[in-house]
Protein backbone atom coordinates (compact mmCIF):
# COMPACT_ATOMS: atom_id res chain seq x y z
CA UNK A 1 0.00 0.00 0.00
CA UNK A 2 2.27 2.79 -1.22
CA UNK A 3 -0.01 5.76 -1.27
CA UNK A 4 -3.34 6.32 1.56
CA UNK A 5 -5.72 8.73 0.83
CA UNK A 6 -6.93 11.27 3.55
CA UNK A 7 -10.20 12.03 4.26
CA UNK A 8 -9.98 15.37 2.07
CA UNK A 9 -8.64 13.45 -0.38
CA UNK A 10 -5.15 13.76 -0.39
CA UNK A 11 -2.86 11.01 -1.17
CA UNK A 12 -0.46 10.27 1.39
CA UNK A 13 2.84 8.25 0.63
CA UNK A 14 3.27 5.62 3.12
CA UNK A 15 6.82 3.19 3.70
CA UNK A 16 5.49 -0.26 5.76
CA UNK A 17 8.66 -2.13 6.55
CA UNK A 18 8.40 -5.66 8.76
CA UNK A 19 5.37 -7.27 10.61
CA UNK A 20 4.56 -7.09 14.43
CA UNK A 21 3.32 -4.13 16.86
CA UNK A 22 3.32 -1.36 14.64
CA UNK A 23 5.32 1.79 15.43
CA UNK A 24 4.51 5.06 13.37
CA UNK A 25 7.03 7.47 12.39
CA UNK A 26 6.13 10.97 12.05
CA UNK A 27 9.02 13.00 10.02
CA UNK A 28 10.38 16.58 10.57
CA UNK A 29 9.96 19.85 8.93
CA UNK A 30 11.23 19.86 5.73
CA UNK A 31 11.99 16.13 5.43
CA UNK A 32 10.53 13.01 4.08
CA UNK A 33 9.96 9.60 5.57
CA UNK A 34 13.29 8.73 4.23
CA UNK A 35 14.36 10.21 6.80
CA UNK A 36 13.70 7.81 9.48
CA UNK A 37 15.02 4.55 7.47
CA UNK A 38 18.26 3.63 9.47
CA UNK A 39 15.03 3.38 12.26
CA UNK A 40 12.54 2.05 10.25
CA UNK A 41 15.21 -1.38 9.06
CA UNK A 42 16.37 -1.42 13.06
CA UNK A 43 12.65 -1.89 14.04
CA UNK A 44 11.76 -4.02 10.95
CA UNK A 45 14.83 -6.34 11.93
CA UNK A 46 14.04 -6.25 15.79
CA UNK A 47 10.24 -7.62 15.04
CA UNK A 48 7.99 -4.72 14.38
CA UNK A 49 6.26 -3.07 12.02
CA UNK A 50 7.79 0.63 10.59
CA UNK A 51 5.35 2.50 9.13
CA UNK A 52 6.51 5.96 7.98
CA UNK A 53 4.57 8.22 5.64
CA UNK A 54 5.39 11.64 3.76
CA UNK A 55 3.47 14.61 5.34
CA UNK A 56 1.02 16.41 3.04
CA UNK A 57 3.18 18.68 1.21
CA UNK A 58 6.37 17.27 1.43
CA UNK A 59 8.20 14.05 -0.60
CA UNK A 60 5.91 11.62 -2.57
CA UNK A 61 2.79 12.72 -1.07
CA UNK A 62 -0.31 15.24 -2.29
CA UNK A 63 0.51 19.14 -2.40
CA UNK A 64 -3.04 20.08 -1.89
CA UNK A 65 -3.56 24.42 -1.02
CA UNK A 66 -4.90 23.71 2.61
CA UNK A 67 -4.34 21.48 5.65
CA UNK A 68 -0.92 22.44 6.82
CA UNK A 69 -2.76 22.96 10.57
CA UNK A 70 -2.12 20.56 13.24
CA UNK A 71 -5.82 19.47 13.67
CA UNK A 72 -5.80 18.26 9.59
CA UNK A 73 -2.11 16.83 10.01
CA UNK A 74 -2.98 14.82 13.17
CA UNK A 75 -6.49 13.53 11.69
CA UNK A 76 -3.98 12.88 8.62
CA UNK A 77 -2.12 10.50 10.76
CA UNK A 78 -5.72 9.06 12.11
CA UNK A 79 -6.02 7.40 8.51
CA UNK A 80 -2.98 6.34 8.41
CA UNK A 81 -3.36 4.14 11.11
CA UNK A 82 -6.88 3.29 10.06
CA UNK A 83 -5.88 2.19 6.65
CA UNK A 84 -2.88 0.67 7.25
CA UNK A 85 -4.42 -1.03 10.39
CA UNK A 86 -2.09 -0.41 12.81
CA UNK A 87 -4.84 1.48 14.64
CA UNK A 88 -4.04 -0.90 17.72
CA UNK A 89 -1.11 -1.17 20.03
CA UNK A 90 0.58 1.47 18.23
CA UNK A 91 3.34 3.45 19.43
CA UNK A 92 3.78 6.98 17.67
CA UNK A 93 6.97 8.43 17.49
CA UNK A 94 7.38 12.46 16.00
CA UNK A 95 10.60 14.47 14.89
CA UNK A 96 10.75 17.63 15.57
CA UNK A 97 7.38 19.37 14.14
CA UNK A 98 6.09 15.71 13.74
CA UNK A 99 5.72 15.60 17.59
CA UNK A 100 3.14 17.78 17.22
CA UNK A 101 1.04 15.62 15.07
CA UNK A 102 1.25 13.19 17.52
CA UNK A 103 0.58 15.51 20.84
CA UNK A 104 -2.49 16.90 18.62
CA UNK A 105 -3.47 12.90 17.99
CA UNK A 106 -3.56 12.19 21.47
CA UNK A 107 -5.77 14.87 22.80
CA UNK A 108 -8.38 14.95 19.56
CA UNK A 109 -8.51 11.70 18.57
CA UNK A 110 -8.18 10.42 22.07
CA UNK A 111 -5.06 8.70 21.71
CA UNK A 112 -7.15 5.98 20.23
CA UNK A 113 -5.08 2.63 19.70
CA UNK A 114 -2.04 4.29 21.32
CA UNK A 115 0.18 2.23 24.06
CA UNK A 116 3.53 4.55 23.60
CA UNK A 117 4.87 7.81 22.03
CA UNK A 118 8.05 9.49 21.50
CA UNK A 119 8.87 13.22 21.34
CA UNK A 120 12.21 13.20 19.59
CA UNK A 121 13.62 16.71 19.12
CA UNK A 122 9.90 17.64 19.67
CA UNK A 123 8.68 21.19 18.99
CA UNK A 124 6.32 20.46 21.83
CA UNK A 125 4.82 22.36 23.80
CA UNK A 126 5.38 25.41 22.64
CA UNK A 127 7.99 27.11 20.03
CA UNK A 128 7.25 30.68 20.18
CA UNK A 129 8.63 33.24 22.47
CA UNK A 130 5.70 34.83 24.91
CA UNK A 131 5.63 36.05 28.49
CA UNK A 132 4.32 33.04 29.95
CA UNK A 133 7.24 30.90 27.46
CA UNK A 134 10.16 32.90 27.75
CA UNK A 135 12.37 30.17 27.02
CA UNK A 136 11.05 30.27 23.56
CA UNK A 137 12.27 31.47 19.85
CA UNK A 138 11.47 34.97 19.31
CA UNK A 139 8.72 35.84 16.77
CA UNK A 140 11.60 37.98 14.43
CA UNK A 141 13.65 34.46 14.47
CA UNK A 142 10.24 32.77 12.92
CA UNK A 143 9.60 35.41 10.24
CA UNK A 144 13.48 35.35 9.30
CA UNK A 145 13.09 31.64 8.41
CA UNK A 146 10.00 32.56 6.27
CA UNK A 147 11.83 35.58 4.71
CA UNK A 148 14.77 33.59 3.65
CA UNK A 149 12.29 30.96 2.40
CA UNK A 150 10.39 33.35 0.20
CA UNK A 151 13.66 35.20 -0.65
CA UNK A 152 15.87 31.86 -2.21
CA UNK A 153 14.64 28.77 -0.67
CA UNK A 154 17.74 26.72 -2.24
CA UNK A 155 20.36 29.33 -0.89
CA UNK A 156 18.47 29.43 2.67
CA UNK A 157 18.54 25.45 3.79
CA UNK A 158 22.57 24.73 3.37
CA UNK A 159 22.69 27.16 5.75
CA UNK A 160 19.54 25.84 7.77
CA UNK A 161 20.75 22.18 7.66
CA UNK A 162 23.91 22.84 9.05
CA UNK A 163 22.54 24.03 12.58
CA UNK A 164 19.93 21.65 11.97
CA UNK A 165 22.81 18.62 12.10
CA UNK A 166 25.52 20.38 14.17
CA UNK A 167 28.06 21.42 11.29
CA UNK A 168 31.12 23.76 12.74
CA UNK A 169 34.10 25.35 11.59
CA UNK A 170 36.27 22.87 13.14
CA UNK A 171 34.27 19.58 13.58
CA UNK A 172 31.33 18.12 11.65
CA UNK A 173 29.01 15.26 12.91
CA UNK A 174 27.72 14.46 9.33
CA UNK A 175 29.59 14.67 5.81
CA UNK A 176 28.62 17.33 3.50
CA UNK A 177 26.83 15.09 1.29
CA UNK A 178 24.59 14.33 4.22
CA UNK A 179 23.75 17.96 4.11
CA UNK A 180 23.60 17.61 0.41
CA UNK A 181 20.61 15.00 0.86
CA UNK A 182 18.81 16.97 3.21
CA UNK A 183 18.32 19.63 0.75
CA UNK A 184 17.08 17.03 -2.38
CA UNK A 185 14.46 15.83 0.06
CA UNK A 186 13.70 19.46 0.92
CA UNK A 187 12.75 20.77 -2.42
CA UNK A 188 10.40 17.86 -3.32
CA UNK A 189 8.27 19.92 -1.09
CA UNK A 190 5.93 22.60 -2.94
CA UNK A 191 6.74 25.97 -1.02
CA UNK A 192 3.16 26.41 0.06
CA UNK A 193 3.40 23.22 2.54
CA UNK A 194 7.09 24.16 3.53
CA UNK A 195 5.83 28.30 4.54
CA UNK A 196 2.70 27.41 6.29
CA UNK A 197 4.00 24.03 8.39
CA UNK A 198 6.67 26.46 9.59
CA UNK A 199 3.96 29.07 10.54
CA UNK A 200 2.36 26.02 12.43
CA UNK A 201 4.68 24.55 13.84
CA UNK A 202 6.33 27.49 15.20
CA UNK A 203 3.32 29.25 16.63
CA UNK A 204 1.23 26.03 17.60
CA UNK A 205 0.72 26.18 21.65
CA UNK A 206 0.40 22.10 22.72
CA UNK A 207 0.35 22.97 26.39
CA UNK A 208 -3.33 22.03 26.51
CA UNK A 209 -2.28 18.93 24.80
CA UNK A 210 0.00 17.12 27.62
CA UNK A 211 -2.44 15.65 29.76
CA UNK A 212 -3.89 13.84 26.66
CA UNK A 213 -0.49 11.67 26.76
CA UNK A 214 -1.88 9.18 29.21
CA UNK A 215 0.69 6.20 28.03
CA UNK A 216 4.39 5.33 28.60
CA UNK A 217 6.05 8.48 26.33
CA UNK A 218 10.02 8.72 25.59
CA UNK A 219 11.35 12.27 25.06
CA UNK A 220 14.64 12.54 23.83
CA UNK A 221 16.58 15.74 23.14
CA UNK A 222 20.12 17.37 22.51
CA UNK A 223 20.80 19.99 24.81
CA UNK A 224 23.09 21.80 21.70
CA UNK A 225 20.05 22.16 19.59
CA UNK A 226 19.72 25.39 18.04
CA UNK A 227 16.56 24.62 16.20
CA UNK A 228 14.29 23.86 19.21
CA UNK A 229 15.73 24.65 21.71
CA UNK A 230 15.48 21.71 25.12
CA UNK A 231 14.18 24.23 27.53
CA UNK A 232 11.11 25.21 25.83
CA UNK A 233 10.68 21.61 24.28
CA UNK A 234 12.19 18.57 25.63
CA UNK A 235 12.20 19.67 29.37
CA UNK A 236 9.05 21.75 29.30
CA UNK A 237 7.08 18.62 27.60
CA UNK A 238 8.83 15.99 30.37
CA UNK A 239 7.49 18.12 33.08
CA UNK A 240 4.11 18.46 31.40
CA UNK A 241 3.57 14.52 30.77
CA UNK A 242 3.31 12.28 33.90
CA UNK A 243 4.21 8.64 31.90
CA UNK A 244 7.66 10.34 30.41
CA UNK A 245 11.22 9.51 30.61
CA UNK A 246 13.38 12.47 29.58
CA UNK A 247 16.33 11.61 27.70
CA UNK A 248 19.13 14.56 26.50
CA UNK A 249 22.17 13.64 24.75
CA UNK A 250 24.78 16.17 25.84
CA UNK A 251 26.03 18.19 23.41
CA UNK A 252 23.56 16.66 20.68
CA UNK A 253 22.08 18.87 17.34
CA UNK A 254 18.19 19.08 15.92
CA UNK A 255 19.19 16.06 13.89
CA UNK A 256 20.11 13.61 16.19
CA UNK A 257 18.23 10.58 14.53
CA UNK A 258 21.29 10.90 12.28
CA UNK A 259 24.57 12.34 14.33
CA UNK A 260 23.43 9.81 16.98
CA UNK A 261 21.44 7.48 15.53
CA UNK A 262 23.01 4.26 16.97
CA UNK A 263 22.38 5.60 20.20
CA UNK A 264 19.43 6.73 19.54
CA UNK A 265 17.85 3.62 18.03
CA UNK A 266 19.27 1.79 20.76
CA UNK A 267 17.05 4.10 23.16
CA UNK A 268 14.21 3.35 20.92
CA UNK A 269 14.45 -0.27 20.87
CA UNK A 270 14.98 -0.51 24.47
CA UNK A 271 11.51 1.76 25.38
CA UNK A 272 9.85 -0.42 22.85
CA UNK A 273 10.82 -3.71 24.67
CA UNK A 274 9.93 -2.19 27.73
Amino acid sequence: MPYIKTRDGTDLYVKDWGSGRPVVLVHGWPLSADSWDAQAMALADAGFRAIAYDRRGFGRSGQPWNGYDYDTLSDDLADVLDQTGAGQDATLIGFSMGGGEVARYMSRHDGKGVIGAGLISSVVPYMLKTEDNPDGVPEETLQSIADGIKKDRYGFFPGFFQDFFGVGFISSPVSSETVDWACQVTNQAGLRGILKCAESFGHTDFRGDLPAFRVPTLIVHGTSDKTVPIDASGRAAAKGISQSQLVEYDGAPHGLTVTESDRFTGDLLTFLGR
